[in-house]
C-alpha cells in the first residue's frame, strides 16, 4: 500500500492511494500516527474494505505522511562510501569519518514540509543551503533489542525525507542540530510505502535532481552501515517507538560535493525520487 495524509473540506485523514496513484480513499484513523500504531492486519483489513468513489488527488492537498512527528528524526550522516568521501573533500575536519562505525545525529521537525511545499531560505542566517534525499525508515511497533535477522518485523514502511542542510551552521558548531533542524528543513513524502510492498534489505534507485539537473543518482543498497544493523544497534539500548522515523543517508551529488560547491538559493526545484515511492518535489523561498 502507499499511504498518505491529506486535507479534505477542511479536515486532515489519513488515507490509502489507489493503482495508479491518483485518487485516495480515507482511512478510518485521526492520523497517520494512530494508523501506524494499530493492528497491521486491521490497517489492512481497513484498507481493503474502502468503498464508494475515491477522491482525485487533485482535490486534495497533500501534507507530509507524518505531518508532525512525535520525536526527532534520527539520521546518520556519511552513510554512502561517495557521499564520505565528497564531504571530506569539502571540510575534512568536520566530516572525517576513520571507520564504518556509524554517524548518529537528530534532526529537529515541529512540522514537516510537505510534497510542494516550500523550504525556508533563512536569509541573513544561513549561507550554505544544501540538499541530500534519504530513504526514511518508519518504525511499526515498539522495537528494543531487536537482533539483526528480525528486524524487518519491526518496520512499517518507507518514505523520502530530504534532509536539507546549513552547511555553514552544521560546520561551526561541533553538533549538527542547528545546521540541520531549522524550521522548513525537512521535506518528507509524497507517501508512506508499506514494507509488504518492498523486498528486504531495499534496493532501490535513489536520486535527486535541482531545477531538472540531475545530481545524485545511487542505490540504497550501497549504505555502509545497513538497515538491519542501524536498528540492532538502535534498539539495543533505545526503545524504538511505533512511528519513529530512521533517515539512513545520503549519496553523492549533494551541492557541497561539487567543485566550486553548488548551494541552493531561492526559486531553486528539488525533486527527490526513490523507486517504489514516488518523487519529493519542493522549491526554495
Amino acid at each position: 500500500m502507499k499511504l498518505i495524509t491529506y486535507s479534505h473540506q477542511g479536515s486532515t485523514h489519513p488515507g490509502v492511494l489507489t493503482a495508479g496513484d491518483t485518487a485516495v480513499y480515507p482511512l478510518p484513523y485521526p492520523s497517520m500516527q494512530a494508523l501506524i500504531e494499530a493492528p497491521w492486519e486491521q490497517v489492512r483489513a481497513a484498507a481493503r474494505q474502502v468503498s464508494g468513489e475515491p477522491i482525485p488527488l487533485e482535490q486534495v492537498t497533500l501534507l507530509a505522511p507524518i505531518p508532525s512527528p512525535r520525536q526527532d528524526i534520527i539520521c546518520l550522516g556519511m552513510n554512502y562510501l561517495d557521499h564520505a568521501a565528497e564531504s571530506a573533500r569539502y571540510d575534512g575536519d568536520s566530516f572525517r569519518k576513520d571507520s564504518a562505525i556509524p554517524v548518529y545525529f537528530s534532526k529537529r521537525v515541529a512540522e514537516a514540509v510537505p510534497p510542494g511545499g516550500w523550504i525556508e531560505s533563512h536569509p541573513g542566517l544561513v549561507e550554505q543551503l544544501d540538499y541530500e534525499v534519504e530513504l526514511a525508515v518508519i518504525i511499526g511497533k515498539a522495537a528494543s533489542k531487536v537482533p539483526a535477522e528480525r528486524v524487518s518485523e519491526y518496520i512499517f514502511g518507507y518514505t523520502i525525507v530530504n534532509d536539507v542542510s546549513a552547511r555553514r551552521l552544521q560546520t561551526t558548531h561541533k553538533q549538527w542540530y542547528f545546521g540541520k533542524g531549522l524550521d522548513g528543513f525537512t521535506p518528507m513524502g509524497p507517501c508512506i510505502t508499506t514494507a509488504d510492498e518492498v523486498a528486504f534489505p531495499p534496493a532501490l534507485a535513489i536520486s535527486a535532481k535541482v531545477n531538472g539537473e540531475l545530481r545524485q543518482s545511487s542505490n540504497t543498497r550501497l549504505l555502509i552501515t545497513s538497515i538491519a544493523d542501524i536498528i540492532a544497534e538502535l534498539s539495543s539500548g533505545i526503545t524504538l517507538l511505533p512511528g519513529t522515523i530512521i533517515a539512513t543517508g545520503t549519496p553523492a551529488g549533494v551541492g557541497m560535493g561539487f567543485d566550486p560547491p553548488r548551494f541552493l538559493k531561492s526559486g531553486d526545484v528539488i525533486e527527490c525520487a526513490i523507486e517504489n515511492i514516488g518523487t519529493l518535489r519542493n522549491s526554495v523561498r
